[in-house]
């Protein structure tokens, strides 16, 4: 078996008595970009938790080539998560945070952003919050790592930098496999080759984008 391949099988999730997630099985590969689109409460995130391994489930099963993980957060170069919420610490400039995350041989070209340029010398208290989800995705794009879990990377973002961060998704593809998430659904759909739904607990993939009306993610026309 190819040693990239994230198989994620047998997850099961419920909430006092409500089954969040059913039966979840992805499969996924370097070069995927994997959207995941469903309403408020469907459990994307719960999702993204577990393949990461910060939230238990009933069950679940994570595979990456030939190993089984149980938390591959634990694992230093398989997966990185991006949550909801804002991780940089508020107190540090953006260019200390770049030498916290990054060896000397990312920083260069790191730097070579005319965004990162314009906030290099800010405190991350001071940045937007477009701002420092730019940073946070583009920081875990740049680490050694196959895959990169990206929750909700486009909420809150001006249109440019939402551009700049598909670009940037699409170019780091051809090294590393994506899951993301995000209510907008006209920017998963302009990224990733694969898209899925969650509909009453249950992992659906869809063919087209017609297929959102038929599980009434978007209206009919």
């Amino acid at each position: 078996m190819d040693s990239n391949i994230l198989i994620i099988d047998s997850i099961n999730k419920s909430y006092n008595n409500n089954h969040v997630l059913k039966d979840i099985f992805l499969k996924i590969n370097i070069g995927d970009i994997v959207g995941i689109l469903g309403r408020n409460g469907s459990g994307k995130s719960t999702l993204l938790k577990i393949i990461f391994g910060t939230l238990e489930a009933e069950s679940k099963f994570i595979k990456v080539g030939d190993k089984i993980y149980e938390k591959l957060f634990r694992e230093k170069n398989i997966a990185k998560y991006l949550p909801q919420n804002d991780f940089l610490p508020k107190q540090l400039n953006v260019k200390k945070i770049i030498k916290m995350y990054l060896g000397k041989d990312k920083i260069k070209s790191f730097l070579n952003d005319k965004i990162i340029e314009n906030i290099i010398s800010t405190k991350i208290k001071n940045l937007s919050g477009g701002e420092i989800r730019y940073l946070e995705v583009k920081l875990l794009m740049n680490l050694d790592t196959k895959y990169v879990l990206l929750d909700e990377p486009f909420n809150g973002v001006s249109p440019i930098l939402v551009e700049e961060m598909k670009k940037s998704i699409v170019e780091n593809s051809i090294n590393k496999g994506f899951i993301l998430t995000d209510h907008d659904y006209r920017n998963v759909l302009s990224v990733a080759n694969k898209i899925y739904i969650i509909t009453n607990g249950c992992l659906k993939e869809l063919k087209n984008k017609e297929e959102l009306k038929y599980y009434g993610y978007i209206p009919m026309e």
